[in-house]
């Protein structure tokens, strides 16, 4: 109780907000469908980038925006190099923008691999490619001291790992199978 009272309005908005993008994460890696997947990372990511904002952390706050409009592009042309190339891009300008110190590393880092991972990927290859990103974030959420994101990132680990893993049994009793059933 004492470190909420040492937090700043805005920091405490932060930490409140952040998990709020926990439990949108949670639900957005249990599923094993690509599609819902994505529609609940649009809405942790709204999240996330309010909180960033908040303890302003304006790089990764640029590039989780980018991450928005990343998810959205990616769901409707998987595969596009040239639309990869521009959030690369638009990472990278936002990145030069608002660049404050070497913390905006792993944001940087975290916006490339997941743009990789969403673009050119699919099923378990993508989410260990988000997986990827998401350590990244962890680690920038560690450095601007967000508690809630920082165990966000954690139990999105997690939970992509156990969806990994249920993914793989699916595969292993239904070789020809690409995706899970509706509703698994």
């Amino acid at each position: 109780m004492l470190m909420l009272a040492s937090l700043s309005p805005l920091e405490l908005a932060g930490q409140i907000v952040s998990l709020t993008a926990l439990v949108l994460c949670l639900i957005a890696f249990a599923s094993k469908q690509d599609q819902r997947l994505m529609v609940w990372l649009l809405a942790a990511n709204v999240a996330f980038a309010l909180q960033f904002a908040l303890f302003q952390s304006w790089t990764a706050a640029v590039l989780t925006l980018v991450v928005i409009a990343r998810i959205l592009l990616a769901q409707r042309y998987p595969g596009n190099l040239w639309l990869l190339g521009a959030i690369l891009g638009l990472n990278l300008a936002g990145a030069w923008l608002t660049w404050q110190n070497w913390h905006d590393l792993f944001a940087l880092l975290a916006g490339t691999l997941g743009a990789l991972g969403m673009f050119l990927l699919r099923g378990i290859p993508m989410r260990l490619m988000l997986g990827a990103a998401a350590v990244c974030w962890m680690a920038s959420n560690i450095l601007i001291g967000s508690v809630g994101a920082t165990l966000a990132e954690g139990l999105v680990l997690v939970t992509n790992a156990i969806t990994i893993w249920r993914l793989y049994r699916i595969k292993q009793q239904y070789p020809d199978l690409n995706q899970p059933p509706a509703g698994s």
